[in-house]
């Protein structure tokens, strides 16, 4: 699973997700990609699954590229324990994805295989997503 190797600080503020991804919004590896239409928090099991999901549904062909990382610790204290003592232990790691990012995408594939494999990674993921191909970016 993706995490963090090592981080300047152990633990971070939840923060906000206002605004639109303007870095990371355009297909770069890929002739296809996943794009974000919504803000969320993805978990590092989550891209893993998407990722896992991608591969089988191409059958192991072509390639894919992972444009997100997560790098954002979240904490959680454990279960019945009274307020106060500090902020929890870190449970995962998220990436913070805003609308517009593009976190997937595929090449050497058809480009049918590559929708449905972009629909079934995104089956795995909590936000809305959209499929998006170099012709979208041509028209």
């Amino acid at each position: 699973m993706l995490m963090p190797k090592r981080l300047k600080h152990a633990k971070q503020h939840r923060g906000r997700m206002r605004g639109l991804s303007y870095r990371g919004s355009t297909l770069n590896f890929g002739e296809f990609g996943l794009q974000a239409l919504e803000p969320g928090w993805i978990n590092s099991r989550q891209i893993e699954a998407a990722r896992v999901s991608m591969a089988r549904a191409a059958r192991r062909g072509g390639k894919v590229w992972i444009r997100i990382f997560p790098d954002k610790p979240v904490t959680k204290k454990p279960a019945e324990t009274r307020m106060g003592k500090g902020k929890g232990a870190v449970e995962y790691y998220v990436a913070v994805v805003k609308p517009g990012r593009m976190m997937f995408e595929m090449g050497g594939v058809p480009g049918e295989t590559a929708r449905e494999a972009m629909r079934r990674a995104a089956h795995k993921l909590p936000i809305k997503c959209k499929f998006v191909s170099r012709e979208d970016y041509d028209a």
